[in-house]
């Protein structure tokens, strides 16, 4: 109970709850949007308002986390590694609150707004991530670190299943004195309570000076030889590490709001179980490493991601019925190789010191991307409303095939093949925490 397993269960399963549950308020409180000026239909204007609300929470909860996450990442570096953790923990107990306030006194919706502008000050999923991978990472060798970053993995993907099944019949329970969602938001808000309480007094951070997050022999070569040839590989690594984010998170903030119209129209429950199938991605993508990494290099293997998650989300353009949803679902099993990976390769290059850093460097960066790429997705899927909803994956797809070409960069194959066999498995991060469907970021 003293280590990080706790925190990482208790977050996610809050945070299932909490997406279902504002996936379907924002649905219900846009019902009778209107935007006369536009000519559009009823639904239209729905997925107007659900597509709006989205845009803006995620830019707000994009852009604020910055400079509050590089504090938080300076003052883990400095031996105060649970801060990235309490103060992030904060920020979601609080946004959790809010939105039980809007449902229990029904408030304006734009309170959201004030609360995502909490949660950013607090370092959000941007600060909260990459401390998580820091604890863990210090807390093991070289050598065992790949397991247990698979550890982390497993653990992320299971409560996020669990979370997922349970979210949308949590949401329908309902009775004269409560309405629905507000079981489900207690629960959430029960679960980050716990979490908070947990970092702050039971969570337990082993000693630094028996950490290796390099293995020795590169840590001791001479600091200028491969400075250059270092610079080079992160820059290409942070290069393919946005387009790909870019692809998927345009894709996965448009995905929500395209399950819950015609003609798909989802219920909570059948959002909870998309979540879920979601979900599974992060069991299937560790067994694909275990086993494709075996035999293939792991230039592949990152390729073989990006082309699942390519192939997956282009079907995902002609889905008409939920049975093409879980096919579509079935062909992303490896979508979430590639941003792990690239993870892992930046974060072996690095001291104990400068780990905190470099990954929230990293994390700062597809938050800059989603600035881009949240407006743009948001305004294509809008305007091909209705000729053809399924663009803006189409677009997702082709994205993700320019990703490749950093991938196939010759410095790129020589550093994958350098760490070749100290490859980690963390949850991938599209500038925020990984959604299978698309709901809210964190």
């Amino acid at each position: 109970l003293k280590l990080w397993e706790p925190v990482v269960v208790l977050e996610q399963l809050g945070s299932t709850l909490f997406e279902t549950a504002l996936l379907m308020v924002v649905k219900d409180r846009s019902v009778n949007a209107t935007y006369p000026d536009a000519h559009l239909s009823r639904e239209d204007s729905q997925q107007k308002a659900i597509t709006d609300f989205y845009m803006a929470y995620n830019l707000i909860i994009r852009l604020l986390p910055i400079l509050p996450a590089l504090l938080l990442a300076r003052l883990g570096d400095r031996g105060w590694r649970r801060a990235p953790i309490v103060v992030p923990m904060s920020g979601y107990l609080l946004s959790r609150l809010a939105l039980l306030l809007v449902v229990v006194f029904r408030l304006p919706l734009e309170v959201m707004f004030g609360a995502a502008v909490v949660f950013g000050l607090s370092g959000g999923f941007c600060a909260y991530w990459p401390g998580v991978m820091t604890l863990a990472s210090l807390g093991s060798t070289a050598t065992d670190r790949s397991k247990v970053m698979m550890k982390v993995e497993l653990l992320y993907g299971a409560a996020g299943l669990v979370g997922s099944l349970v979210s949308g019949h949590l949401f329908l329970l309902y009775s004269f004195s409560l309405k629905h969602g507000i079981v489900l938001l207690t629960v959430s808000a029960l679960l980050h309570l716990l979490c908070l309480i947990h970092s702050i007094f039971l969570l337990q951070v082993k000693p630094e000076d028996n950490c290796h997050l390099i293995p020795p022999a590169y840590s001791e070569a001479p600091a200028e030889a491969p400075l250059g040839k270092d610079m080079v590989n992160v820059v290409l690594l942070f290069a393919a590490a946005m387009l790909y984010n870019s692809a998927v998170g345009g894709a996965i903030d448009i995905l929500g709001s395209f399950v819950v119209k015609e003609p798909l129209n989802w219920s909570a429950t059948q959002v909870g179980y998309g979540n879920a199938a979601g979900f599974m991605i992060f069991l299937t993508s560790f067994v694909g490493v275990m086993v494709f990494r075996r035999c293939v290099s792991d230039v592949t293997l990152i390729l073989i991601g990006m082309l699942s998650f390519a192939s997956g989300i282009y079907f995902m353009s002609f889905v008409t019925a939920t049975y093409m949803f879980y096919i579509a679902r079935v062909l992303n099993l490896f979508a979430l190789i590639p941003m792990p990976t690239i993870r892992s390769l930046l974060s072996q290059q690095v001291p104990a010191s400068s780990c905190g850093t470099i990954l929230t460097s990293l994390q700062l960066a597809l938050k800059f991307a989603g600035l881009a790429y949240i407006p743009a997705f948001t305004k294509i899927y809008q305007r091909t409303l209705d000729w053809f909803p399924g663009f803006v994956f189409t677009l997702s797809s082709v994205i993700t095939v320019l990703g490749m070409i950093p991938i196939r960069y010759d410095t790129i194959s020589s550093l994958i093949s350098r760490y070749r066999y100290n490859i980690n498995i963390l949850p991938s991060s599209t500038g925020k925490r990984y959604q299978p469907i698309g709901f809210i970021s964190q």
